[in-house]
Order: structure tokens, then C-alpha cells, then sequence
């Protein structure tokens, strides 16, 4: 995996959105072999990439083709518009710190005809500009921990609407009477990068919040496991959404990659086959049919019957007997595959669940999961699995807001774990430089620093978008590790600079 940015422009430039969009629309149209992501912010275009299939070079000059196609920035969008009861929480204290009357803070913001510079933050999510300069206030010291769903909000010269609840520091001026998002419908997204968004006061009821979209179907075609205790969090995950990234989507999929393909190499599955990952706690489950499974990861083990199952081997599981696990050794995620792969519903190229943008949800009491396709394997296949190792050192490569400051800072002492998801993971150390500016794109495994310091490595379900600074991402070979880390433990960053000098400006200037 590897990244880049194109600048087009800097601050809010309306033509070098137009550029960014315009191009990452063509990659997406026709999308080479390798392309991960191509998502366009404000002015930049980050693409992401396998660098075992694409060359940066070949991808560089496949921009630069296109470019020479597009005239003015490619098509402009469709016009929409969006009714708001203006309710928000925020809308008193908005009024009092700009000077102005309750019904000019309403009128003012109904004013422009906003462009949608981008889609992220979570899926849907529609940042807009420009907000009229009377009305611009910065973001809020500390963020919400829940803003409600279809909340109507701005921050400095951005408004946007919150598709579904989520924490947010945005200030709340009302709320939209239409869903800008519903996995449910054919068109789940009512915006897409490009369009034109106008504001109309109205009265009405707030639309309801979506239901999780169900991915397992509810009669399996090849019934092969039951559900009988749920564990903690377990998730029918593959190798995750690609090319999504510009709706808002989470790439989602495995958080230890390493383990989870290993599970499937061990029955004769492809690597990103789906299967089930276990975190933490897992489930109790009765085979409904003869299986030849295989469970590869770390912090727990298997348990056949109550007769423990070495990872790193499959087995024969026979029809009627129950799989459990419990906690052993150091780690928190472990991978159970089955040959034949396990049978879930594809929703924009993947059954892995996105839970912030409810799509999918964990395995509950009762849920049948079943097979892909029936396969003759024979058990007993082995494969050693690396050890966890004893001190947790992940290598640092530049990130697009490098700073000599804050790479120092990271490694010059150790971290603790205060928080581990699939999200990402928040450490406690020594403070590091950060800051914030205009949402861009969020690269797996980037370092982001908000003004607090506090460091917060972001893994597969982060958000596609974000405004804190980045100066520095975790080397791609070592961010299976952080599926594996858990609150109290603690990890150091070693310095990789050396490895690739270009590294230390990943943001290129577009010139062509």
C-alpha cells in the first residue's frame, strides 16, 4: 500500500475542486489495476495504491493524460435543494458571537448557492462552501461525543449536514428534513461531489434515522454455523470497500490483515475470502454441517468441544459440535475460516460491514451463517504464525503535514494504548505538534494530531476525510499490529526516513 496527494490549489479554490473531482472522477470510471482509493477534498486528490500492481509512476502519468482531457474542470453538478428547520442547539450562542439578530443568522446562511466540495467524515457527510464571512465562527474547543442525525451545522467557512449520529465540534444551526443518506435506497447518497446545494427554512417532521442495511442473508443458501452467544464484537469481514472512499464509506475489512489471510490459506480459500473476525471475547457456535475450518490470530484460542485448537492449523469440524473461544496469550483478534468461504450480501464491492454508516452489523444469538460455495478440502494443513512481538515498534514514515517537531516527538519516548478500535488508536504520551485546517483525505495508518497533541492512529474504519494534521503514517507493513494492541499496553515509533526522501513531501503540485 502507498499514497499520495495532488494539490491543485491551496485554501478554498473553487476551480482546483472542480480539477480534483473532475479527475478522480475519469480514475474512477476506468480504474487501473491497483487503485485503491482516489478521493478529492478542497483542492487536493489523494490516491491510494498497491505498489505491487501500480507503479506511482505509471499512475502519475496516467493523471497527466487525463488532465489534457478535461476543459474547465470537467461537468458541473446537479442543483438540489434542502429544507432546514432551524432548531440547532448552537443557534442563540451563533447569533450572540457574531452580533447579528436570530432571523439574519438564518437568512445568511439560506444566502449562498454552495458547491459540495467533498463527501466524508462519515458516509454522505457533505461539506459545503462558502459560508457567508459574517457567519464564520471556528470549530467548537471540544467536540460533541453524539451530534443527533440529519443535524444542519457550519464551521468556519464549511456548513454540512451529519447524515447519522456521530461526535462532531461543528456548530448546530438546525436540522435537514430530507435524508442526505440511506443505505437503504437505490441511490443511497442524495449528494455527490459537485453539486449545487441551496437552503430553504421549512417546518416538518425529522426524517428517521436509516436501519443497519443487513448483509448476512436470512436463509443461507448452504447453511453452516449457528450463532448461539454472540462474543464481544465479531464481524463477517473480506478484504474490505475500495474505490469508496469518495462517498464517505470505511474501507473497512480485516484489522489484521496478516491473520486473517493466513485463516484462509489454511482452507484453501482466496486471501480475501470472507470469514469471521473475532475480538476480544468470542462466540459460541454449532456447525450445521461437516466443515473444515481454521482459526489464525493471537489473544485467543479455539476451543472444539472444550478440546483446545492450535492456531495456525485447520481441522475437521463435524456436524453438531460446538466451537468456543477464550482469552490466551497477548493479543485481541483471532480469525476463523471455513473452506468455502462464508456467504454475505455485497454492498458497494464488499460484505464487509461499515457500522458508523450502518451497513452490516456484528452476529447476534440465533444468525445462520452459511457458505459461499461447498468444497472438498482435506484438514490438517499447517502453517506456523509469526510471534507477537514482545515491545510493540512500528515504523514512522512521513506523513502530508510533516514536521521535523512532531516526528520527534513521536519517537523520541513510548506511547500507551487509552483507546483501540477499528477506527484507530488513541495513544497517551508526549505531546505532539499538531493542528488544523481544511478536510482532506485520511491515509490508512496516518498519524492524525488534533491541537489537544493527543496522537490518534487511524486503521480501516476511520473516517475518509479529516481536518487535523497528519506529519506522519505508520510503514504499511507494520499496521497489522495495531489489530492486535489493547488499552494499557504500550509501543514506541522508530524513525524510517531514510528509506524514501521523496517521502517527506507527499504532497505534489500539480503543474500540468
Amino acid at each position: 500500500m502507498d499514497g499520495f496527494y495532488l494539490a491543485f490549489g491551496e485554501g478554498l479554490s473553487e476551480e482546483a475542486n472542480r480539477m480534483a473531482q473532475a479527475l478522480a472522477g475519469l480514475l474512477l470510471k476506468a480504474p487501473p489495476e491497483g487503485l485503491w482509493e482516489a478521493v478529492p477534498a478542497y483542492g487536493t486528490l489523494y490516491l491510494e495504491y498497491d505498489a505491487r500492481r501500480l507503479s506511482r509512476k505509471r499512475l502519475l502519468g496516467l493523471v497527466s493524460r487525463l488532465a489534457t482531457t478535461l476543459a474547465g474542470g470537467g461537468e458541473e453538478g446537479r442543483m438540489v435543494e434542502i429544507p432546514v428547520r432551524y432548531d440547532g442547539e448552537d443557534l442563540l450562542e451563533v447569533a450572540g458571537r457574531t452580533g447579528l439578530p436570530l432571523e439574519e443568522v438564518k437568512r445568511l446562511h439560506q444566502v449562498p448557492l454552495y458547491r459540495v466540495y467533498a463527501l466524508g467524515f462519515t458516509p454522505g457527510f457533505p461539506f459545503l462552501a462558502p459560508v457567508e464571512p459574517a457567519l464564520r465562527l471556528p470549530r467548537r474547543p471540544h467536540p460533541r461525543p453524539r451530534v443527533p442525525a440529519h443535524a444542519v451545522a457550519m464551521a468556519g467557512p464549511q456548513t454540512g449536514i451529519y447524515p447519522l449520529p456521530s461526535p462532531g465540534g461543528w456548530h448546530l444551526l438546525g436540522t435537514a428534513l430530507v435524508a442526505v443518506y440511506d443505505p437503504h435506497r437505490e441511490e443511497p447518497f442524495l449528494l455527490r461531489p459537485g453539486d449545487r446545494v441551496r437552503f430553504r427554512e421549512a417546518e416538518g417532521s425529522t426524517p428517521p434515522e436509516p436501519n443497519p442495511l443487513a448483509l448476512l442473508p436470512e436463509e443461507p443458501r448452504i447453511p453452516a454455523l449457528r450463532v448461539e452467544e454472540p462474543g464481544l464484537l465479531d464481524l463477517v469481514v473480506d478484504e474490505g470497500r475500495f474505490l469508496a472512499g469518495h462517498l464517505g464509506l470505511a474501507r473497512s475489512g480485516p484489522l489484521d490483515p496478516y491473520s486473517a489471510s493466513l485463516a484462509n490459506r489454511l482452507v484453501g480459500n482466496p486471501p480475501g475470502a470472507p470469514l469471521l473476525e473475532v475480538a476480544y471475547r468470542g462466540p459460541v457456535l454449532t456447525a450445521l454441517r461437516d466443515l473444515v475450518a481454521a482459526v489464525a490470530g493471537y489473544g485467543l484460542t479455539a476451543l472444539l468441544e472444550g478440546e483446545e485448537i492450535p492456531p495456525g492449523q485447520s481441522f475437521f469440524w463435524p456436524r453438531g459440535k460446538t466451537l468456543s473461544f477464550r482469552p490466551k496469550g497477548r493479543g485481541v483478534r483471532v480469525y476463523l475460516a471455513v473452506a468455502g468461504a462464508l456467504e454475505g450480501r455485497s454492498f458497494m464491492g464488499s460484505v464487509s460491514p461499515d457500522l458508523r454508516g450502518r451497513i452490516g452489523r456484528p452476529l447476534e444469538a440465533g444468525d445462520v451463517l452459511g457458505l459461499g460455495e461447498e468444497r472438498a478440502v482435506r484438514p490438517g494443513l499447517a502453517f506456523r504464525q509469526r510471534p507477537l512481538p514482545e515491545a510493540f515498534r512500528l515504523r514512522l514514515l512521513p506523513g502530508p503535514q510533516f514536521s521535523w517537531e512532531a516526528f520527534r516527538a513521536l519517537v523520541s519516548a513510548s506511547f500507551q494504548v487509552v483507546r483501540a478500535d477499528r477506527m484507530g488508536v488513541e495513544l497517551l504520551g508526549p505531546e505532539v505538534p499538531g493542528g488544523e485546517g481544511l478536510s482532506e483525505a485520511t491515509p490508512l495508518g496516518g498519524i492524525q494530531v488534533p491541537p489537544s497533541g493527543r496522537p490518534l492512529v487511524l486503521l480501516v474504519d476511520k473516517g475518509s476525510l479529516g481536518g487535523y494534521a497528519k506529519p506522519a503514517r505508520v510503514h504499511p507493513g507494520d499496521l497489522w499490529l495495531f489489530g492486535q494492541v489493547w488499552p494499557g499496553v504500550e509501543l514506541t515509533f522508530t524513525c524510517e526516513l531514510h528509506r524514501e526522501r521523496q517521502h517527506i513531501a507527499p504532497i505534489l503540485a500539480w503543474e500540468g
